[in-house]
């Protein structure tokens, strides 16, 4: 079998060898946090965003923050464990910081350590599924808007539910509501909503993930004078759509072909997955 790698506390390792204990915080709690990030035809895609995000969700944990938690730093250990990886072109990386163990609820520490994880990935750059997704709505359960709403932690159990309830219903997403009823995300993704050339999201307010790719949307609307509007998301704004679209780091731009018995083009989606595309510079 051939060995893979992975990087504990800035040290290269085999992913065989044992580095975490039954006391894990991560394991027994939940209380770590982590970053999903893109390597799109060899390029690491906006790490300096996704540092940036992951040291906020950092101090809202009241986790302390190495010196050394740098950009730069990150970036180097990446591009090691990709080398040791064989890893060339495109990949999903994982950026997993995690309490130090100690305590129970309450820890004897907020000093940190980090795990960073890499897997190939098929697909080279941004790819538009050529199918449209058929999603649907988790109901069961209520994200809460809180504090803790917009920061990606490996507490997780709303999603892996609402993941369930996504294999039952046999959709390939499902759409997530908040505590006032309104869409909020997706199991995975951040929502658009394209109405007469104009999109529509949910606000961080609404309790979504802060998504990155979220913002870099945004952003793209913003250089091209597409005109955007982060409101209260709705069943009837989803229903008066001519679109709808997921983003997230990994996959960039998702289609929904259908959601109940409404249909919906992509010619949005594929516009924004040009300009990612762009964005690698290769």
């Amino acid at each position: 079998m051939e060995d893979s790698y992975c990087i504990y506390n800035g040290h290269l390792i085999s992913i065989y060898e044992p580095a975490i204990s039954f006391t894990n915080r991560a394991f027994r709690y939940g209380d770590a946090l982590f970053e999903t990030i893109r390597l799109a035809k060899g390029k690491v895609m906006f790490l300096s965003d996704h540092i940036t995000r992951l040291k906020l969700g950092m101090t809202v944990l009241r986790m302390n923050v190495p010196a050394e938690f740098k950009t730069d730093n990150i970036n180097a250990l990446i591009h090691e464990l990709l080398i040791q990886n064989n890893i060339k072109t495109d990949a999903r990386i994982r950026l997993t910081v995690i309490r130090n163990e100690g305590g129970f609820y309450a820890p004897e520490t907020n000093d940190i350590s980090f795990l960073i994880e890499t897997e190939p990935l098929k697909t080279h750059g941004y790819e538009l599924n050529q199918r449209g997704l058929w999603v649907d709505i988790y109901a069961d359960m209520r994200k809460q808007i809180n504090k803790l709403s917009n920061i990606k932690s490996t507490n997780a159990l709303h999603y892996v539910m609402a993941g369930l309830a996504k294999q039952s219903m046999n959709l390939d997403e499902c759409l997530l509501v908040n505590e006032n009823s309104n869409i909020c995300e997706s199991i995975s993704s951040n929502v658009f909503i394209v109405k007469n050339g104009t999109l529509f999201t949910p606000p961080l307010n609404e309790g979504c993930v802060a998504g990155i790719m979220r913002k870099h949307i945004l952003n793209i609307a913003h250089q091209h004078k597409i005109l955007y509007f982060e409101n209260q998301v709705t069943m009837n704004t989803i229903m008066n759509g001519d679109e709808m679209f997921l983003t997230n780091c990994i996959k960039g731009v998702q289609w929904v072909g259908q959601f109940k018995h409404k249909y919906y083009t992509n010619k949005t989606a594929l516009f924004f997955t040009e300009k990612l595309n762009d964005l690698i510079g290769t």
